[in-house]
């Protein structure tokens, strides 16, 4: 955690998600552009609060770790809606 209680996202947890995501190659193209597009200015990752935000969103407080089956259902989510605004 951070000194404002928001989590950093952690090699552990990273790295568990980049498994999962690895499986799907079809998901790739949209991992590498959520990742740009949520990374944080002068960062490699989302913001501390940004994804303290969406750990409470999701699971309902950010003490929770993202599941690595959440992270590939949310780049299916983010591939169809690309699909559908097209």
């Amino acid at each position: 955690m951070t000194a404002s209680g928001a989590p950093r996202l952690g090699p552990r947890g990273l790295g568990r998600a980049a498994v999962a995501v690895a499986r799907h190659p079809r998901l790739w193209p949209v991992a590498v552009r959520q990742a740009l597009r949520l990374r944080a200015p002068g960062r490699l990752g989302p913001a501390p609060d940004y994804l303290a935000f969406r750990l409470v969103t999701q699971y309902g407080s950010n003490g929770h770790r993202a599941d690595p089956q959440d992270v590939v259902s949310y780049l299916r989510w983010c591939r169809q809606w690309r699909a559908f605004e097209r």
